[in-house]
């Protein structure tokens, strides 16, 4: 027999009874901070005072004691990975922040938080869960560190995680510049928004890497990590359709492997290819390194939504396509190069079509006057494809180039789309902190 014992326990407010807590303290602190801020060119007393005052606090207590091998999937996934695959776990958390919204009446805004952990059979006693400040102006918003970011187009609360940027690992420490919110493009009549980001960091687990892994198996130090993302909304009204590109890019660093070092490239141009990816044809004018792929781990959704608003009801319906590579970004490969002495020519007009097969799915009802009843989320996801089971590069005996076989999450060179072990789109492609034989890569996808 199977059991589970869950527990929770969270404190939330503003910063007025932590005044009652610890008064004397707080006071120190909160002079402490004027000074520096009055330091600041431009700030008036006022914008000090609310820099302060507007504080919140949160205390939250958590533990899990269950049967089986591990923790139940939905109790570890989806927590932006404070979460544990051990049958007994727990943690005490505890965050102050000031949220950047506090300031939407003003052209300008400051954010900044911190939300640490004391955890018992975690990957790590001491989370740093997120540690960020960030200022807005007007629209567009620059933020400096590591914080939770919700996805986008799904419910956060019920949908199983979006297949690119999920809810299901712990924050990458970033440097992200984003418009959060859709602006409206001037002269549409307010039928077309955009928002999007672009963001470059590091990921923190080199450590927990070298732990878990077991020789001669692949693990990375000092990896690098980018994100972009852009949305186009269309409607003004009850009636509007959301269109995204989400990709995102591992690289840098060093990989070891087989007892050997590899040094990934980590320069300026680095930067630039995992903002602007090379394409399949790279290294193809008679050079060294034919099948030379472009550099780092490069991933990405196309994601949609229709939503439709009605006084009583509100309906979504969403959909993600996860891809690995350019064959299944554009459902589409170049097949028209020459054979013998032409075999890496391209002399004919012939292109291979994939399948439009793995996809996820989605449907959310909101239900407005029924109060025992909010929402219901349904959700179809397909990963068996994966461009098919062949994967042959073109050569001399045999012209036929397909790139099927795309082994979603993982990388040659990395350790795939996770962090801290924990695969960073849905939890549904089993994360390699479920692994028992020293690999770090995710085996069910």
């Amino acid at each position: 027999m199977n059991y589970v014992i869950f527990c929770n326990f969270a404190s939330e407010t503003g910063i007025t009874e932590v005044f009652m807590l610890h008064n004397k303290q707080f006071i120190q602190l909160k002079n402490g901070l004027l000074a520096l801020l009055a330091c600041l060119p431009g700030l008036t007393l006022h914008a000090e005072r609310s820099l302060i005052d507007s504080l919140h606090y949160r205390v939250e207590m958590q533990a899990s004691l269950s049967s089986g091998d591990h923790t139940p999937l939905w109790l570890n996934a989806n927590k932006y990975g404070l979460s544990s695959l051990d049958n007994v776990n727990g943690y005490l958390r505890g965050s102050l922040a000031r949220p950047i919204a506090l300031d939407s009446a003003r052209k300008w805004g400051v954010g900044y938080g911190l939300d640490m952990a004391l955890a018992c059979h975690y990957t790590s006693t001491l989370v740093i869960q997120q540690a960020y400040v960030e200022g807005r102006w007007l629209k567009g918003t620059l933020t400096v560190g590591s914080k939770e970011y919700p996805m986008e187009l799904k419910n956060n609360e019920l949908s199983s995680g979006s297949q690119t940027f999920g809810i299901n690992a712990r924050p990458v420490p970033q440097v992200r510049l984003a418009l959060p919110d859709y602006w409206t493009i001037p002269g549409t009549k307010k039928w077309l928004a955009l928002k999007g980001h672009i963001a470059y960091g590091k990921t923190t687990d080199d450590k927990w890497q070298k732990d878990v892994v077991l020789q001669p198996n692949r693990y990375t130090e000092n990896t690098f990590y980018h994100s972009k993302a852009g949305y186009l909304r269309i409607g003004p009204k009850n009636i509007t359709l959301e269109l995204g590109l989400e990709m995102a890019c591992q690289f840098g660093g060093t990989t070891y492997v087989y007892g050997k070092a590899i040094k990934n490239k980590s320069g300026l141009n680095a930067f630039w290819h995992a903002f602007v990816p090379g394409g399949a044809d790279e290294g193809e004018a008679g050079k060294t390194g034919v099948y030379e792929n472009a550099g780092g781990n490069h991933i990405g959704s196309w994601v949609a939504r229709l939503s439709i608003d009605q006084d009583t009801w509100n309906l979504g319906l969403y959909a993600d396509h996860f891809f690995e590579d350019h064959s299944s970004m554009f459902f589409l490969d170049y097949d028209g190069y020459g054979t013998g002495a032409n075999w890496n020519v391209k002399e004919k007009s012939r292109y291979f079509l994939y399948d439009f097969k793995d996809i996820m799915l989605g449907a959310e009802l909101q239900l407005k006057r029924i109060p025992w009843l909010d929402r219901v989320v349904v959700e179809y996801l397909y990963t068996k494809y994966q461009s098919g089971p062949v994967y042959h590069d073109h050569a001399q005996h045999l012209s036929t180039h397909i790139s099927g076989r795309d082994n979603y999450y993982n990388h040659d060179k990395f350790t795939g789309w996770q962090h801290w072990g924990q695969v960073m789109g849905n939890p549904l492609y089993l994360s390699p902190l479920y692994n028992n034989d020293g690999t770090i890569e995710v085996k069910n996808n």
